[in-house]
C-alpha cells in the first residue's frame, strides 16, 4: 500500500471523500499518516543491516551513516563465521564501542544490525501489511482530534456537538493504535533464544506502553 492508497483509506474511514468539500486536506492527512509510521517505526522498526569497517588500534566505530537509525540491535565480530559472532558493545552519540578484548586491525568488517524508521511514500512502503491497519488508525485519531480542536467553538453543519464526537472517536482510536503498538512493539517481543549480549539491560515485559 503506497501513500495514496493509506490515504484514501484513511478518508474512507473518517467519511470525508467528497472531493468538492474535503475537511482535511491531502497535506494535511500525509502529515497525519507520517506521525503515525513514525509511531509505528520506533516500536516496530524496518531491520537493517550495515558493514562498517575498522580503524587499527580502535575499539571505536561512527555510527553517522546509518540513516534514520531507530535502535542497535546487535553486531557481529568478526565476521564469517559459522555461527555467527555476537559480541557486546556500547553507545555514545554517534559512535559504537566493540566491548572486545581483541583491538581490531586496519579494514576489518564489522555488521551492525539495527532497527530504522519505515518508508510509506507515493511509490514505496515499508511496512508490513498486517500493520497496515495500525498505521490508518493512528491516522484518523491524529486527525480527528486536530479537526475537533480546530472546529471548538466554531460554527458547523454538524452541529455544536460535531467536535466534541471528532473528539471523542479520536481519543478512541489513538488508543486502540497505542495499544497496537504495544502488543507488536519490539520492547515486548519475547526471544526463544538469544545469540548475543544487547547493550542495554533487557526490559522489564510488564512495561506499560499504553497513553
Amino acid at each position: 500500500m503506497n501513500l495514496a492508497e493509506m490515504r484514501a483509506r484513511v478518508r474512507q474511514d473518517l467519511h470525508d471523500e467528497d472531493a468538492e468539500s474535503y475537511r482535511w486536506s491531502d497535506g494535511e492527512l500525509d502529515r497525519h499518516i507520517q506521525h503515525a509510521v513514525r509511531e509505528l517505526s520506533i516500536a516496530v522498526p524496518l531491520e537493517a543491516k550495515a558493514t562498517l569497517v575498522t580503524t587499527a588500534g580502535s575499539r571505536e566505530l561512527s555510527i553517522s551513516s546509518l540513516g534514520d537509525l531507530v535502535a542497535t540491535e546487535a553486531v557481529e565480530y568478526p565476521v564469517g563465521s559459522y555461527p555467527p559472532r555476537y559480541v557486546r558493545f556500547s553507545l555514545w552519540g554517534q559512535t559504537l564501542t566493540l566491548l572486545t578484548e581483541k583491538t581490531p586491525e586496519e579494514g576489518e568488517e564489522v555488521y551492525v544490525y539495527y532497527g530504522k524508521l519505515h518508508t510509506l511514500d507515493e511509490t514505496t512502503s515499508t511496512i508490513p501489511p498486517p500493520l497496515e491497519d495500525l498505521v490508518a488508525m493512528g491516522a484518523e485519531g491524529y486527525a480527528a482530534i486536530e479537526w475537533a480542536s480546530f472546529a471548538t467553538n466554531r460554527v458547523n453543519l454538524g452541529g455544536s456537538s460535531t467536535w466534541r464526537n471528532y473528539l471523542i472517536w479520536g481519543q478512541d482510536r489513538l488508543a486502540a493504535f497505542m495499544r497496537g503498538l504495544a502488543k507488536h512493539g519490539r520492547k515486548n517481543v519475547v526471544r526463544s533464544r538469544q545469540l548475543y549480549r544487547p547493550y542495554e539491560t533487557p526490559k522489564s515485559q510488564t512495561t506499560d506502553w499504553g497513553p
